[in-house]
């Protein structure tokens, strides 16, 4: 078996990692792979958005499998493409990918078929978006409506903090093409949720869920990034809410899809805020996430590997199941400073000798690095993903932390109070004044009809 991975980040470093302990004995292909994934697959000279390059290297190598990491590539119609030729192909096509590549175009799907979401409005020029956030109350977020990196989203505690941001967004091009249309929504209170659906189109499997931390600094402060740890599993998450947000969301919404003629075959990631009313839609995404991938893969009990290939290839999932080993895991990631703004790049990069970094129960996944003169630098904003993993998110956390603090780099920045809110009735995390208690883990994510232990 030939699997091909587009894309060279942690995401794509943590589907490596996983695909290959489900079948290793299949010939791995990467585009331009970091140095932590080089030693595990054949590196494929191609960008990941050279969707005609990939698909002529797919069709020439036979390839069985290619997975596609990133939303550019499926934004690009690489999914289209491949299908075009018969190459089996993991992710949604262009059309479908909409939902991630257009906010604007999600927001109006979703109040279109009733799936809950904030109140919102999408502008093209700057006078009409002014005219409307003059009229709303703060807090206020203000959206790019297109691909951002995860950086496209403001929230904005005053009127003029939106006005500021819809102002740069329209007229300074803070996200070029990307803000060349806003979304204004409404501010939602609540804690946030990412959950996981493989779906054929209309069968979906829900994955565990997780929790993102967006912010760049302790304690929630900051910019937003493209995320800077995550947790797995969500302690006050349990069956009948993954069921609800299965049977409110997820089917409608593939439901709505398939309708209009752009069926989404591939991973669908919604990001939720837990509000008092319930469950609502922040976002959608048309792939995997990063950094959520890097701890719902080592949680799987069961081969991922079945289920990619049967969307790939056409197929079913009706009725497919998915066990977890119950643990837990926590991503601290490593970033260049100055991120999510401007950065160095280039910054060699010391790994320990005296105690390995890599056991049973901690995972370096590399993001943003490189081989330089013989050396490992940096090369990106997010640089690396410590996850550690434990019979309970304390256990994980400790060792997601002496990952991060065994790597060394200049410049190195990291939060150390990744998955605070589900251990704050334990233990206060360092860096961080907040003391919410977190209630008992209930239930597990899993398949199709919802969530059961695995």
């Amino acid at each position: 078996m030939k699997i091909l991975i587009v894309g060279n980040g942690g995401r794509e470093h943590a589907l490596l990692w996983k695909l290959k302990k489900d079948a290793p004995s299949a010939e791995f292909f990467v585009t331009r792979p970091n140095p932590g994934m080089a030693p595990l697959a054949t590196a494929v000279d191609l960008a990941p958005d050279d969707v005609e390059g990939l698909a002529s290297f797919a069709q020439g190598e036979s390839m069985s499998l290619t997975v596609v990491g990133p939303e550019i590539p499926l934004a690009r119609g690489i999914a289209d493409v491949f299908s075009r030729r018969s190459l089996p192909v993991f992710g949604p096509t262009a059309a479908a990918a909409r939902i991630e590549s257009s906010k604007a175009f999600a927001k109006e799907l979703m109040e279109r078929v009733g799936v809950p979401t904030a109140a919102h409005r999408a502008f093209r020029r700057w006078e009409e978006a002014q005219a409307h956030i003059l009229e709303q109350d703060a807090p206020l977020v203000v959206k790019a409506s297109g691909l951002a990196a995860g950086k496209g989203a403001v929230v904005a505690t005053s009127r003029d903090e939106a006005l500021a941001a819809a102002r740069e967004m329209l007229q300074g091009e803070a996200f070029g093409d990307a803000g060349s249309e806003i979304v204004v929504e409404d501010f939602m209170e609540g804690e946030e949720l990412s959950v996981f659906g493989i779906t054929d189109g209309r069968h979906v499997t829900l994955l565990i869920p997780s929790q993102d931390h967006k912010r760049i600094g302790e304690g929630d402060t900051g910019p937003n990034t493209g995320g800077m740890g995550a947790y797995a599993p969500v302690p006050s998450v349990d069956v009948r809410l993954m069921d609800q947000i299965r049977d409110r969301i997820f089917l409608p919404v593939l439901d709505a899809m398939e309708t209009s003629a752009r069926p989404f075959r591939g991973l669908l990631y919604a990001g939720l805020m837990l509000t008092a009313s319930g469950p609502k839609v922040v976002e959608f995404n048309c792939r995997f996430g990063d950094p959520e991938t890097q701890v719902v893969l080592p949680l799987l009990a069961d081969s991922i590997l079945e289920l990619l290939v049967a969307v790939a290839r056409g197929g079913s999932i009706a009725g497919a199941r998915v066990q977890w080993n119950g643990k837990a895991a926590l991503n601290t990631v490593l970033a260049s400073e100055g991120y999510p703004g401007s950065y160095e790049t280039g910054r060699e990069i010391t790994m320990p000798t005296t105690s390995p970094v890599e056991d049973e129960d901690l995972l370096i996944f590399h993001a943003g690095t490189t081989i330089a003169d013989g050396k490992l630098v940096t090369a990106g904003g997010r640089v690396f993903s410590s996850v550690g993993l434990g019979t309970d998110l304390g256990h994980a956390r400790k060792r997601s932390l002496e990952g991060a603090e065994a790597i060394d780099f200049q410049g190195k920045v990291f939060r150390r109070d990744i998955g605070w809110r589900a251990m704050a009735g334990a233990a206060t995390p360092e860096g961080s004044d907040q003391t919410q208690p977190a209630p008992p883990i209930r239930g597990r994510a899993s398949r199709d009809s919802g969530a059961t232990s695995g």
